[in-house]
């Protein structure tokens, strides 16, 4: 089984963890209804995409 040869400092440690780091999440406004959604994807609140209503709103419907 490999063994280091020594100890692995805090700084070398922390340069290879260096890509790691989270990124925060690209969020966009739709241009329907104004709400954040993410890009490329379908509008949670008001079920536009692309400018077609891709889903029916349930309180419409009732």
């Amino acid at each position: 089984m490999a063994v280091p040869r020594k100890k692995v400092s805090k700084s070398k440690r922390d340069m290879r963890r260096s890509h790691l780091a989270i990124s925060a999440t690209n969020v966009v406004a739709c241009p329907n209804c104004g709400e954040s959604k993410l890009p490329h994807h379908m509008c949670s609140t008001c079920g536009m995409y692309n400018g077609r209503q891709i889903l029916k709103d349930k309180r419409q419907s009732a």
